[in-house]
């Protein structure tokens, strides 16, 4: 087998990105930029035909805006398109020609997986980390990879037990060889689970901002079209067409963000909360949410504490320690969503934690190796 040529560790895996796509905020933010350039196209046109004026700053502006939408949303992708994943004896290598990143394999504490298509996703290897002075986020993304929950396997030493040519299906069709649910549940809906946490509550306010913008333009823009027309401007005439076109454009831009941030914070968390599945196997700790998930192996876990949520029910934090990132403080499953988005070792409002705690406590079971 090949060897890593930093390290000199025996090669396990190779891979490279088969699915290139730019994340959704970065997509989004092109859009935006796109707009921008076309109401800035209208307004030239408005001041070369009505007033007179040199469109060359209007322009210019435009420009700018349509050549930063490009970078936006195919930047990602040309970084990408170089990119090459190793998996060695101890470590997960990201290469693109000279920089390189890695993270130990024992100093992974659980592994996320983002899917993007049947049978393609993002693999996000996470590490716990202390908190107070020392918190930081330490993660790898491996992306766009073909089958990456077998990817994760193979980072997590179970490849003789990794089931091939799965997609992604339900989590209980998709266990390694020898696993078997001990617990299952999911939590219970309830109208707390659409209140905005933490940062969220700035985008609400963005978003709020955001609608009383488009109000006042709406507000501001009615009047001054009928003025236009009052003076003798025909509505036919193709400058007027262009200044309406670019007020609306402009408009439906600013409530099209606010209606976007508003879904993310509060529509969007409410609806996955009811998609949230929890599972405890004889090896691993599994979380589903939409397309998203948590393979947590059993023994990173060294306690689990329960806290009162709403309804009588619980919030079971599982507290988890690893190789020179012990976690038995406020580290990983309890950093905030600020330090940590996404997926957490957090099982929220859930009923049976005796069950639970019975089903983490079960001795684990030694796997069959796949023939």
């Amino acid at each position: 087998m090949a060897r890593d040529s930093r390290y000199g560790e025996r090669i396990v895996w190779t891979g490279r990105p088969e699915r290139l796509e730019t994340p959704a905020f970065l997509r989004a933010a092109a859009l935006v930029m796109f707009a921008a350039a076309f109401i800035s196209i209208c307004f030239a046109f408005v001041l070369t035909r009505s007033l007179g004026a040199s469109p060359v700053s209007t322009l210019l502006f435009g420009a700018w805006a349509a050549t930063l939408g490009l970078g936006l949303l195919h930047g990602p992708r040309v970084w990408l398109a170089q990119v090459s994943y190793e998996v060695t004896e101890h470590h997960v290598v990201f290469k693109r020609g000279p920089f390189r990143r890695s993270i130990e394999r024992s100093a992974v504490s659980f592994a996320r997986i983002h899917w993007l298509a049947p049978g393609v996703g993002d693999v996000e290897l996470v590490r716990a980390v202390p908190t107070g002075a020392l918190r930081r986020r330490l993660m790898l993304r491996l992306y766009g990879l073909k089958a990456p929950d077998r990817v994760a396997a193979i980072i997590a030493g179970d490849e003789d037990v990794v089931l091939p040519g799965r997609d992604d299906k339900l989590l209980t069709q998709r266990l390694q060889l020898g696993e078997r649910v001990l617990w299952a549940a999911h939590p219970r809906p309830t109208w707390r689970s659409y209140l905005p946490r933490h940062r969220a509550w700035t985008s609400v306010a963005l978003s709020v901002i955001l609608l009383g913008v488009a109000v006042r333009m709406v507000a501001t823009s009615v009047p001054t079209l009928k003025k236009l027309l009052a003076a003798g401007i025909s509505s036919q005439s193709l400058a007027f067409e262009a200044l309406v076109t670019g007020l609306g454009l402009a408009t439906l831009t600013v409530l099209a963000s606010s209606i976007v941030l508003f879904h993310r914070a509060v529509i969007r968390p409410g609806r996955l909360a009811g998609s949230t599945r929890y599972l405890v196997t004889n090896r691993r700790v599994l979380i589903q949410r939409g397309k998203e998930e948590l393979h947590l192996d059993r023994k990173r876990i060294v306690d689990l504490i329960d806290a009162p949520a709403a309804g009588g029910l619980r919030d079971v934090f599982l507290v988890l320690d690893g190789p020179r990132a012990r976690a038995l403080a406020a580290a990983g499953a309890f950093r905030d969503d600020e330090a940590m988005p996404g997926l957490r070792p957090v099982l929220e409002r859930v009923e049976d934690v005796e069950g639970l705690s019975r089903a983490l406590s079960a001795p684990d079971e030694p796997l069959p190796h796949a023939a």
